[in-house]
């Protein structure tokens, strides 16, 4: 199954995340088939850039995404 889920980049204590669509059977921060936005939850606010067109297609062809990214997705306006 493939779904839009968080990757985890940035160093230790400081988060940084990649919104990519992946193999569910891939790793968290392993192989990914496209990377869609980011997400910088250090900055106040948080810092949200998605590319809503691409996240629509892969929700249109069946791409699950994780709760996070759901919400993420809404705060973004991307559905």
């Amino acid at each position: 199954m493939v779904k839009i889920r968080l990757r985890r980049m940035g160093a230790k204590k400081a988060p940084f995340y990649r919104i990519v669509v992946a193999d569910s059977r891939y790793p968290r921060d392993g192989r990914f088939i496209e990377e869609i936005g980011t997400y910088n939850p250090l900055t106040n606010p948080a810092e949200i850039k998605v590319d809503a067109e691409r996240a629509q297609a892969w929700i249109k062809t069946g791409a699950q995404p994780t709760d996070t990214v759901k919400a993420l997705l809404k705060k973004a306006g991307a559905i």
